[in-house]
C-alpha cells in the first residue's frame, strides 16, 4: 500500500470518527444536563480509548496489518476522541462555579479512558491469535 493511499484511509477513518462524535453531541447536548459531565465528550473518550487498545494489541500481534491499526488509532480514534472540547468544556465548567462537575469529568475521562484502553489492550494481546 502506498503513503498516498494510506493518508487516504487515515482521513476517511478520521471523517467518519469526527462524525460519530458530532452525531453524539448533538444526541447528547451539555446544555440538557448542566449539573452533570459532559456525556458525550466522556462517552467518546472512553470509547475511542477502548478501540485503540485493541487495535494497538491486534497491531502488535500482526493479527491486523500495521496500516489498518494507523487508520484505527489515528483516525477512527483520533476522530472519535477528543481532549480539546473535553478541556474547553472543563475550564467552562469552572467559570460557571461548576467546579464539582469539573473535577468529576476530569476524574472519569482519565480513569475511565486509561482504564478502557487497558481494558482494551491486555486481554486482546492475551487472546490475540
Amino acid at each position: 500500500m502506498s503513503a498516498v493511499q494510506a493518508l487516504i484511509l487515515v482521513l476517511l477513518s478520521g471523517a467518519a470518527g469526527a462524525l460519530l462524535r458530532f452525531g453524539l453531541s448533538r444526541a447528547l447536548p451539555v446544555a440538557a444536563r448542566p449539573l452533570n459531565v459532559p456525556r458525550a465528550v466522556l462517552i467518546v473518550n472512553v470509547v475511542g480509548s477502548f478501540l485503540a487498545g485493541v487495535a494497538l494489541a491486534l497491531t502488535q500481534t500482526e493479527t491486523i496489518p500495521a496500516v489498518a491499526g494507523v487508520m484505527i488509532i489515528t483516525g477512527l480514534c483520533g476522530g472519535l476522541t477528543t481532549f480539546s472540547t473535553f478541556a474547553v468544556e472543563s475550564v467552562e465548567l469552572v467559570m460557571q462555579g461548576k467546579v464539582r462537575v469539573a473535577a468529576r469529568s476530569l476524574a472519569l475521562n482519565f480513569v475511565l479512558g486509561v482504564g478502557a484502553a487497558a481494558l482494551g489492550y491486555l486481554p486482546t494481546l492475551v487472546f490475540a491469535f
